[in-house]
């Protein structure tokens, strides 16, 4: 396993669209091993592989708080079949460090996915579970926290990444 650097915004490649996989074979077992040990790493709950410069459609998340076991999920090709109700939730982004934002969203979705071992799955989810699942997908469809917001708003982050890029530069 090794540690892959997370692109920042406004890096062009988490704008695109990513690629299904086609076959899940080792070394997109590779890349997911990769993926968790990075989120853990950041650390963060969920993690993208176009955030870390590979444009396939995986995705990887464990919202386990700290005092409990990891319970990491894979989600390979994944599509949100259904959804329902709404919520908004306080969302940071590992590609916006530094920054978070109220986001609506649905409160439950059901997923489909393959799993590491390239085996289907379907998963019900909600709360926190169903926020990341659609942050992340909305990474594979190349739709970034930025776009979720008005246009109020995007100029209100704009500043605030702008502050946290300098403040981290004097660190």
């Amino acid at each position: 396993m090794a540690l892959r650097p997370i692109l920042k915004y406004p890096d062009p490649r988490l704008k695109q669209s990513t690629e299904p996989v086609k076959v899940v074979d080792d070394e997109i077992r590779k890349l997911v091993d990769d993926m968790a040990e990075t989120m853990y790493a950041a650390p963060g709950v969920g993690l993208a592989a176009n955030q870390v410069g590979v444009m396939l459609r995986v995705f990887v998340i464990d919202i386990a708080s700290e005092d409990e076991p990891s319970d990491l999920k894979v989600f390979i090709n994944p599509e949100i079949t259904g959804t329902s109700g709404t919520l908004t939730w306080e969302e940071g982004c590992l590609s916006f460090p530094g920054v978070t934002e109220e986001i609506r969203r649905a409160e439950r979705v059901t997923v489909k996915a393959l799993d590491r071992d390239g085996k289907p799955f379907e998963l019900e989810a909600e709360g926190l579970l169903a926020v990341a699942i659609q942050h992340e997908n909305d990474h594979l469809n190349g739709v970034v926290m930025l776009d979720k917001l008005s246009a109020m708003k995007r100029k209100l982050l704009g500043r605030k990444l702008a502050r946290a890029k300098s403040e981290s530069a004097e660190a």
